[in-house]
């Protein structure tokens, strides 16, 4: 096979620190990148490693994404830029579906399906570099799995590349963790004007998660969709939100406004239709989970309204069994659903929480393997 030649890659800022990034990993098995939102990490790192010099022509490049969603929307961006269609060079697999090919040299993944290919394969022979992408989320599946690849590493594959991309300065931590060389790089996002809640309506609203965001989601969409241009996205923490929320918004949306609901449940082609542009002459109201929080641009969105609320899964020893519990939002992830405001126009983010509050959030969620069950890790 002919070696890959690198396209011309989109004048992103992530762009500037490659030749940091390659040099780095010329001489270390390991590299922390950070990079903030809007920075072009997921879209353009893989494209680099393919084409470094301590690749095999034959050697794959596996990027590990949190989510499903995040995983299929790189795919298709990757191969976008290469021309080519998904399933070629670049291919992804998830829980139950996947698009890939014995040409396929870039195979992005979500987190579980690195330790069902550790398992089958512990060298991981056919694979050049691992590349955990928002590992901050510190998921337990991404905590597993770069556990099992640095003993792969340790032990049968020094030549083995592992690279870990964060959004958050949680990098140098990393980097000191590890250890490995830290390579920063610039973000960039369209000025975002950013509103917090009012004390005096926030005294008002009653306690419970649910109860507050329907009454205050669907009257915050209707004043944002009438004071600015562009696409809304919302975030809200789980389904029934979804659904009572856009049950209360109904029939009172513009007749130029389509509602749309993005979680991971929907079918594939559910999914697809809430990400796609809007028509000409039409706006859409994207009602979401934390499923859009990172590796997504929605092209379109000029405006995020943020409930402050996540749905996380907490063990509960006393009765063996794992929760949902809706808990307010960090300020890390907070920042991540500001960014999609801003990815390719100025923008507008309503936080629906007072500015008070905002200093009393935790800065990072806790690693999921702080709070998870953890006897399916061991069972696995």
């Amino acid at each position: 096979m002919p070696p890959f030649i690198l396209p011309p890659l989109p004048n992103l800022p992530v762009v500037a620190a490659l030749p940091e990034l390659l040099a780095a990993l010329a001489t270390n098995s390991r590299a922390v990148l950070e990079a903030p939102p809007g920075a072009g990490k997921t879209t353009v790192v893989p494209l680099a490693l393919l084409a470094a010099a301590w690749r095999a022509p034959t050697q794959k490049i596996v990027v590990l994404e949190p989510r499903q969603l995040a995983a299929r929307a790189a795919a298709a961006r990757l191969a976008q830029l290469l021309g080519e269609p998904v399933g070629r060079t670049v291919g992804y697999r998830v829980r139950l579906d996947s698009k890939v090919s014995a040409d396929t040299r870039i195979e992005v993944i979500t987190e579980g399906i690195l330790t069902r290919m550790l398992q089958d394969d512990p060298a991981l022979e056919d694979v050049a570099c691992v590349v955990f992408d928002e590992f901050h989320e510190r998921s337990l599946n991404a905590d597993l799995g770069l556990a099992l690849a640095l003993d792969a590493q340790a032990v049968l594959r020094p030549e083995l590349r592992i690279v870990l991309m964060s959004a958050t300065l949680e990098a140098r931590r990393l980097g000191q963790w590890l250890p490995a060389p830290v390579v920063s790089s610039a973000g960039f996002l369209f000025p975002i004007d950013t509103h917090y809640l009012d004390p005096r309506r926030a005294a008002a609203l009653p306690n419970k998660p649910g109860e507050r965001l329907a009454e205050l989601v669907p009257a915050q969409v209707r004043e944002a969709l009438a004071a600015h241009p562009g696409d809304v996205l919302v975030f809200l923490p789980g389904v029934a939100d979804l659904q009572r929320v856009g049950r209360k918004l109904g029939d009172s949306l513009p007749p130029d406004t389509d509602l749309h609901l993005l979680h991971g449940e929907l079918p594939l082609e559910a999914q697809n239709a809430a990400l796609a542009p809007a028509p000409a002459g039409r706006r859409k109201v994207i009602l979401a989970t934390s499923i859009a929080e990172t590796s997504l641009t929605i092209e379109g969105v000029r405006v995020v309204v943020d409930g402050g609320f996540a749905r996380v899964p907490r063990f509960v020893p006393r009765t063996g069994f794992t929760t949902l519990e809706t808990v307010p939002v960090a300020r890390a992830a907070a920042d991540q659903r500001r960014g999609r405001a801003g990815r390719l126009a100025p923008g507008t983010c309503y936080r629906l929480w007072t500015e008070a509050e905002q200093h009393q959030l935790p800065a990072h969620r806790p690693p999921e393997i702080h709070t998870a069950d953890l006897s399916g890790l061991v069972l696995e």
